[in-house]
């Protein structure tokens, strides 16, 4: 039963719609970044949290029962406007709701808050950022989450489609859009810009500034060969749900010197036709047996990937994808080689629930110093897990309108589509 649970929150997950929101956390300490309802919409000029469906619901672990002093901010992006112009309120807010966690093998302090609040509302669509940083110093930031704010003046339709135009039916997808302006006073059309994401993706977003067709209150994007997405491969998947027995894709859990450790069963490099399997595009859920409540009495495990290989990569670095890494591409799940075993491998602590992974090559022309978050097009899934125009993707399709002298960018139409 437990399993049927976790493919039905999958689905609950999968269906979420505009699930496509940048986290990123900057210390180890700081595990299990959450965030609700990604995208708010402007109503009457105001975003003041009145609404749980249209409020962010944030939540995070610190790996202590210290308590800590944090305070969050919010900014507004790909914007010269004052603070006031679009935050009513307060400038900063502390975070006070923390609970310590209860019976675990880790000691760790769960964290939230909702956003906006009565305390700090939003005037302006666009895109933001909050900031959460501790003992009230903004240079000492812990995590980051950035968000939008639509005012949802433009209506949008798109379609994904494996005829491309570089390939038909084979590894790729291509969306075609078209908009519909009329509510906009549009004096020239690259006062538009569309904004495309996968599957929660930062790595290959894609921007376009130039429609194909321009027609009286239409935009249309189609045969550009800049929205054309790398299908890949649904999403591997685990259930650590339990501290006792092996859930879904997990080979053994054990107890060792006060850790939990999950062994995944070995993955493979994929080879043949698309096989169809359901996925969360990437999410997770935090789940645990036998609790009253899994924010606050779920463990923390270290869980152990392999990927047995003759030899390793020479031209590039492997990293495992997915919202349980933020989907970022950094240190924290970088894969390493071991050549005895012959094998790539990667271990990391991971709080109990379902979780979907992928592999993601980085080729080494592209890696960035020092490991920082990456912002490349060039990663892919066809190393590894392979790359199917099958393959059921979420796309995000966020527009935005600046007009000739304008402050700053007003995002007035955001949906979700799915390739099917």
């Amino acid at each position: 039963m437990k399993k049927i649970a976790f493919i039905v929150l999958f689905f609950a997950l999968a269906s979420c719609a505009y699930a496509q929101t940048c986290v990123r956390t900057y210390k180890e300490q700081i595990r299990t970044l959450r965030v609700e309802r990604r995208v708010l919409v402007l109503e009457n000029g105001i975003v003041d949290g009145s609404d749980p469906d249209n409020t962010l619901h944030i939540s995070f672990d610190e790996m202590s029962h210290d308590v800590h002093f944090y305070t969050y901010s919010i900014r507004m992006l790909q914007s010269d406007l004052l603070s006031g112009e679009y935050l009513r309120g307060f400038t900063t807010q502390e975070i006070t709701d923390y609970e310590h966690s209860i019976n675990t093998s880790r000691e760790y302090t769960h964290y939230r808050f909702d956003f906006p609040n009565d305390d700090m509302q939003l005037t302006k669509s666009g895109a933001y950022e909050l900031s959460v940083y501790e003992d009230g110093n903004p240079d000492n930031r812990i995590a980051s989450i950035v968000f939008y704010v639509v005012e949802p003046l433009v209506s949008i339709e798109a379609n994904v489609r494996s005829h491309t135009d570089i390939e038909f039916n084979g590894r790729y997808q291509q969306l075609d859009i078209n908009l519909n302006t009329a509510a906009l006073d549009l004096r020239d059309p690259q006062e538009v810009r569309i904004d495309v994401l996968q599957n929660n993706r930062q790595d290959n977003r894609r921007t376009i500034t130039q429609a194909t067709f321009v027609e009286p209150g239409k935009l249309r994007y189609v045969n550009n060969k800049n929205l054309i997405f790398e299908g890949t491969n649904e999403y591997h998947h685990f259930d650590a749900f339990s501290c006792f027995y092996a859930g879904y894709g997990i080979d053994r859990v054990f107890h060792e010197n006060g850790d939990y450790h999950v062994v995944l069963f070995p993955n493979e490099i994929t080879q043949g036709q698309y096989i169809h399997e359901y996925d969360s595009d990437g999410r997770f859920v935090v789940n645990a047996e036998r609790t009253n409540d899994s924010d606050t009495e779920a463990e923390y495990m270290w869980v152990h990937w392999t990927l047995p290989m003759d030899k390793p990569f020479f031209d590039g670095a492997l990293y495992v994808g997915g919202d349980l890494f933020n989907n970022e591409m950094t240190l924290r799940n970088r894969m390493e080689y071991d050549t005895e075993a012959k094998c790539y491998w990667l271990t990391s602590l991971v709080k109990q629930g379902g979780y979907d992974y992928q592999f993601w090559f980085v080729p080494k022309e592209t890696l960035a110093n020092n490991h920082s978050p990456l912002a490349i097009n060039k990663t892919t899934t066809q190393r590894v897990d392979g790359s199917y125009w099958q393959t059921e993707n979420d796309y995000t399709i966020l527009v935005w309108f600046r007009p000739f002298g304008s402050r700053y960018d007003r995002l007035v139409g955001v949906t979700t589509v799915v390739s099917r």
